[in-house]
């Protein structure tokens, strides 16, 4: 099992910054894929970005969503089992629930691809 447990939400002006952090326990995640997710009250949960895993790489591949791309970084820091979400230039559509998930397979972009879930976070971005 893998336990994710993310931190970093809050409430920021337009165009203002945030740092999501997401920390993975429990089973050895030397591999695989971690992503994060946003949803909104009545809503789908949608795709973020995404980030490959490796303990024997210093390279990722990453992915984003067209809708944060340019603004958002997903990075990882392997010794603290940590991935991270920089978002800059937040605007009022950012607000969500955000969460973390993970995979111990390659990339993937789709809700159900990934097995693990963190309980989310909540972004509110006020105009």
């Amino acid at each position: 099992q893998v336990h994710l447990a993310e931190s970093g939400g809050g409430l920021v002006q337009t165009g203002g910054s945030l740092r999501l952090s997401c920390a993975a326990s429990g089973r050895t995640f030397s591999s695989g894929a971690m992503a994060w997710f946003r949803q909104n009250p009545g809503k789908e949960r949608e795709f973020v970005a995404a980030i490959g895993i490796s303990d024997t790489t210093t390279w990722s591949d990453s992915v984003y969503s067209d809708s944060v791309k340019g603004r958002f970084t997903i990075s990882r820091d392997n010794a603290k089992n940590t991935v991270y979400l920089e978002m800059n230039n937040l605007k009022p559509e950012d607000t969500a629930v955000y969460y973390c998930a993970a995979r111990f397979r390659r990339l993937a972009l789709r809700v159900e691809d990934y097995d693990y879930w963190g309980q989310g976070t909540q972004v509110t971005v006020s105009s």
